[in-house]
């Protein structure tokens, strides 16, 4: 079984930056062009890819699909670049690694004031 996962940044007509996940990122990204995709991209469309990352599991894609999506615009922009995509990938596995532990639990929240990471760490 085929369980790769690709994290992937694409730019909206209008300039808007969009994160998803997928296993076929170009027919994901055709999908969405043809307005079949997340409400957000229709009628934004062509949509451009600008960055994907590759993860081993549904699980890891969606980890750091919520980390890409608590970060600011600006930051969002800044993972254009390969290297702060990776940076951004092992970010997201070190906080999972934390809530997973059992010692400390790490959350990003989104909501009101989305685009700041906030990371809270309790006992358990």
């Amino acid at each position: 079984m085929n369980d790769v996962w690709f994290v992937y940044l694409a730019r909206c007509a209008d300039g808007t930056l969009y994160c998803g996940i997928a296993k076929d990122v170009a027919a994901r990204i055709a999908q969405h062009d043809r307005g079949k995709g997340a409400r957000y991209t229709r009628g934004r469309g062509p949509l451009a890819l600008v960055a994907k990352r590759r993860c081993g599991s549904k699980g890891e894609a969606l980890r750091l699909e919520l980390a890409v999506k608590a970060l600011s615009r600006e930051d969002k922009e800044k993972l254009v670049s390969v290297r702060r995509f990776r940076t951004i990938a092992q970010l997201a596995r070190a906080s999972s690694a934390a809530t997973t532990s059992g010692s400390s639990a790490a959350r990003i929240e989104s909501g009101k004031g989305a685009g700041r990471r906030v990371v809270r760490s309790t006992k358990t």
